[in-house]
């Protein structure tokens, strides 16, 4: 990565500028930290590093600091100059020239790296309830998850990706009792929900159970004609009939929308399952053991404030029932015992108090806490017409199947995506659908079909504006390729335009950035970076395209350019794949 390897060269050369005793009373064992950044000014050069910190240990002005390491870096085919503090690098053609090689030579592996070093990451997100459909919130956190998931997988980890399904507690009952007042009116009962909002609060009165209740009727005609007339009267067993085939079908529907919203777990894991193997009461049992519960006004207490929670938790209520915190804990314990490294939740953010109570189980268990992250989400907005409009409102935009038919997934996905998961997203429905540079997923797909565009005019017959007459394609299919990965790339740089070869440095930079996005997306857990940078990048590839004509009859300046597109819509392409969004050849 360019601006690692900036950094370093710079280091070596404090170092040993030093050892020369060029920089008077600074030593070895001084702490500095060097950061190459990209200059706003590019008359400064590529990369520019600023070194005036050192000028306290050095007992030195800035300037003359900059001076005195600049003297000591030594690279090839680079300018080096100073301004004030600042060590500036103009790079060379044949720094420029590698960086294509090597996307050609890697194709879709380029960028990707080994900082996960294989560590096994458990990705848990999305973990709706199975009682409604998702809501946009869960897009949210489905885009967000599966990007983050595919990014470090491109960065080395070993990453595992599950769904924790809640279908233990009242919630699935209040779901079948639900269900069971829609069947009665699919069978002409006059039953509808309690109109007493306190009372209704304990039912799911959407109407997306309507058509579950006519498939009920259609596959158990006999037992629903069976069911009593009053909900009072609905006995547990025929209460667990409707409650599972509610979930079940809420599940299946859900499922189905993940797999269309190119969101894939490797696994479902049921709380239902967790509380039959025992997981739960062994948990409670160690924690028992190891002293760390106690008994309060008759329910049971976990002494989490002792591993920095604000307070102790109820694990157990006084009528004998769990607190849903006691399955979390089981899970979460089931989670390192299934030899995960690393644990990456994806909440929303009013689950921030709920960190500690876990972090201070797995401490208490006797593991390490730090084995657990957590990101934090941050609402959506939906703007329409450039006004927020409030969940509900407007009927096509409360569940997230609505947004996708509204906006479709890749423009859902990238917008989801496109902003840090700690950030209140304000989703434009208008901009999102558009087909304009301004939206920001059609001018990145654009970009993309726009080199795949090339390509097929490459191997395509050309006709002669002047003469109207049909001349051969530029290249064959078998020789546009060996074209490509045998350009002379010199040529970029011979061809005395200073705004072509100007936009193509620039572009190739941009492309070399993709290794540094990589890694700093990864590390932060940042899609969203994979997006910001998509933007420039293809802002860089369109002003190369208006100043440099690639399909020209000099076929070696052609095949140069070629590989150079080639380049773009491979970066291109790997960074869409990673958040899981089409790259159209075609639009």
């Amino acid at each position: 990565m360019l601006k690692q390897y900036i950094s370093d060269v710079t280091q070596k050369a404090i170092l040993s500028a030093i050892k020369a005793g060029k920089l008077n009373q600074m030593k070895e064992t001084d702490e500095f930290v060097l950061n190459a950044e990209t200059p706003k000014n590019e008359e400064f050069g590529d990369m520019a590093v600023n070194v005036s910190s050192l000028a306290r240990c050095a007992k030195m002005a800035p300037p003359q600091v900059a001076a005195v390491v600049a003297e000591e870096i030594d690279i090839d085919d680079c300018e080096i100059s100073t301004v004030a503090g600042f060590i500036n690098f103009k790079l060379g053609t044949s720094y420029l020239n590698t960086v294509v090689k090597d996307i050609l030579n890697n194709k879709s592996e380029y960028g990707s790296n080994d900082y996960g070093a294989g560590q096994k990451v458990l990705l848990e997100y999305v973990s709706a309830n199975p009682t409604g459909p998702f809501h946009i919130g869960h897009g949210r956190w489905a885009a967000m998850g599966s990007a983050l998931a595919n990014l470090l997988k491109f960065a080395g980890y070993d990453v595992y990706q599950e769904f924790y399904v809640n279908d233990a507690g009242n919630q699935i009952k209040n779901l079948g009792r639900s269900l069971y007042i829609r069947v009665m009116q699919e069978l002409g009962k006059k039953i509808d929900f309690p109109s007493d909002e306190v009372e209704r609060k304990s039912f799911y009165p959407g109407e997306y159970l309507v058509p579950l209740a006519k498939d009920f009727v259609k596959d158990n005609k006999e037992f629903a004609q069976n069911l009593p007339e009053d909900l009072k009267d609905l006995s547990a067993e025929k209460l667990d009939v409707l409650s599972s085939y509610a979930k079940e079908k809420m599940l299946g529907l859900q499922k189905e929308l993940l797999a269309h919203f190119n969101t894939h777990f490797d696994n479902f894991y049921f709380e239902t399952d967790l509380h039959k193997s025992g997981k739960v009461e062994d948990c409670v049992k160690q924690l028992k053991e190891k002293n760390m519960l106690y008994e309060k006004d008759g329910a049971v207490w976990f002494k989490s404030s002792l591993f920095g929670d604000d307070q102790d938790r109820v694990l157990r209520k006084t009528d004998g029932s769990n607190t849903y915190l006691t399955a979390d804990i089981a899970y979460h314990h089931d989670k390192i015992k299934r030899g995960f490294d690393k644990l990456i939740n994806i909440w929303g953010a009013d689950h921030h108090g709920y960190i500690p109570r876990i972090r201070a189980s797995i401490e208490a268990l006797g593991d390490n806490p730090d084995k657990l992250e957590v990101l934090l989400g941050q609402l959506v907005n939906i703007v329409l017409n450039g006004e927020a409009v409030r969940m509900g409102k407007r009927k096509n935009m409360v569940t997230l199947d609505d947004l996708i038919e509204e906006v479709g997934v890749d423009a859902t996905r990238y917008w989801m995506i496109i902003r840090s998961i700690d950030t209140t997203l304000d989703f434009d429905i208008e901009l999102a659908k558009s087909k304009t540079d301004d939206n920001p997923v059609f001018y990145v797909q654009y970009a993309h079909a726009r080199a795949c565009s090339i390509f097929r005019n490459a191997k395509t017959e050309r006709l002669n504006v002047e003469t109207k007459e049909k001349t051969a394609p530029l290249f064959t299919e078998k020789e546009l390729d060996e074209a490509i990965m045998n350009a002379d790339l010199d040529l970029l740089w011979s061809v005395n335009d200073e705004k072509s070869e100007a936009s193509a440095k620039k572009l190739i930079l941009k492309l070399e950035e993709f290794k540094q996005v990589i890694l700093m997306g990864a590390k932060n857990r940042a899609p969203y970076l994979i997006c910001k940078y998509l933007q420039e990048l293809a802002g860089c590839f369109h002003q190369f395209y208006t100043f440099s004509r690639v399909l020209i009859d000099d076929k070696k300046l052609a095949a140069a350019r070629l590989a150079l597109v080639k380049s773009v819509s491979t970066v291109i392409k790997s960074s869409l794949d990673i958040l899981a969004v089409d790259a159209p050849e075609r639009m």
